[in-house]
């Protein structure tokens, strides 16, 4: 993705890319003129245009894909830079922690953050820029699949994404908690506990963390020879959802001595399940998740689950705006990530002379 380049009094000439829209096409499809294209877009158009025309001019603008190069006027203008950080949601901690890193960052170099919660959860990012309102220099994605950002990617804006597939377009740079180190040693812990019958509590979720987790989730296990996936089942993120699934998955045949579950709250489910089937956590079962969010401690008994760097993250996204914004190359950053091991891992039944869970 090219970064926004200055443009004319309209944010709209000469110095645009040869191929985006300017505002001149705009007045010209919607038949007004450019300082018309300019106060409807600023949203300064009450009691100057009318609305069926400011109506028509937003029309001519979503028709085109254009939207004006505000990031570049604020440069101009000596005006305050502003980020914009899009998340699948703002019900969950871990997203909570994301903000609060690059908020954190973004104060100590003067820049605005606006979050920007997804209607559509991981599915289809609904463009923020539609009323041409917002004044932002970049964007950073949480979580989110890169198809899912469309409405992003030809605005000229650098696009930042987190926990995302590295590389791929139309990044400018992405930053990643080392997911797959984390499941390999969720792995190594329940392998050298003794368990060889593993289940998977899986995020019914389409996006690259999920997938990778799955992935080398299945890999570990066969490498270890003699351990093997007994059962997969998917779940919502939610705890009611991850309860029925965890039930399923306990009712194969063999049963897991192991359920790795994709984040805590499926591993708080997971917990719940067990307990409504007369199993005890973890002497008939051990459970896992990813996140180490709050509710890790508050469960009994409390969770082992793989430490994953939300704040550090954020942080990290908003340094490598600023990078990209700056004119240098950010690249590809992946961050550590620390399995807590706490009570709710133990040797499985009948596995003598086995490994301590703590």
């Amino acid at each position: 993705m090219s970064r926004a380049r200055g443009a004319g009094p309209a944010d709209g000439g000469a110095n645009d890319r040869p191929n985006r829209p300017t505002s001149r096409d705009v007045a010209d499809r919607a038949g007004v003129s450019q300082a018309t294209v300019s106060l409807v877009l600023r949203d300064r158009w009450h009691g100057r245009v009318s609305p069926g025309r400011a109506e028509s001019v937003r029309e001519a603008a979503r028709a085109l894909g254009y939207r004006p190069n505000l990031a570049a006027r604020s440069l101009r203008l000596g005006q305050r830079r502003t980020a914009l950080l899009v998340v699948p949601a703002l019900t969950t901690e871990f997203f909570a922690r994301v903000h609060s890193g690059a908020a954190r960052m973004a104060a100590e170099h003067d820049i605005g953050v606006v979050l920007y919660p997804s209607p559509g959860g991981v599915g289809p990012a609904p463009d923020p820029f539609a009323s041409a309102s917002a004044t932002v220099d970049g964007v950073i994605a949480s979580s989110m699949a890169a198809e899912a950002l469309t409405g992003l990617r030809d605005g000229g804006l650098p696009l930042v994404m987190l926990d995302s597939e590295p590389g791929l377009a139309p990044a400018v740079a992405t930053v990643n908690p080392d997911i797959a180190d984390g499941m390999r040693q969720v792995c190594a812990h329940l392998l050298r506990l003794g368990h060889r019958d593993v289940g998977h509590l899986a995020a019914a979720v389409d996006t690259w963390t999920f997938h990778a987790r799955a992935r080398v989730l299945a890999e570990s296990l066969a490498g270890a020879g003699s351990a093997r996936l007994v059962a997969t089942e998917h779940s919502g993120l939610t705890v009611r959802e991850a309860t029925a699934a965890a039930e399923r998955a306990l009712r194969a045949s063999p049963r897991p001595t192991a359920l790795v579950c994709d984040d805590d709250v499926l591993a708080a489910g997971a917990c719940k399940a067990a307990r409504r089937m007369g199993l005890r956590v973890p002497q008939d079962l051990s459970v896992t998740g990813i996140d180490d969010l709050v509710l890790a401690a508050a469960v009994e008994p409390e969770l082992t689950t793989v430490r994953l760097p939300a704040e550090e993250m954020g942080a990290a996204g908003l340094t490598a705006l600023l990078s990209v914004l700056g004119g240098r190359e950010a690249g590809n950053t992946l961050l550590p990530v620390e399995l807590v091991c706490r009570g709710s891992t133990a040797a499985p039944p009948h596995v003598p002379g086995a490994a301590s869970g703590r």
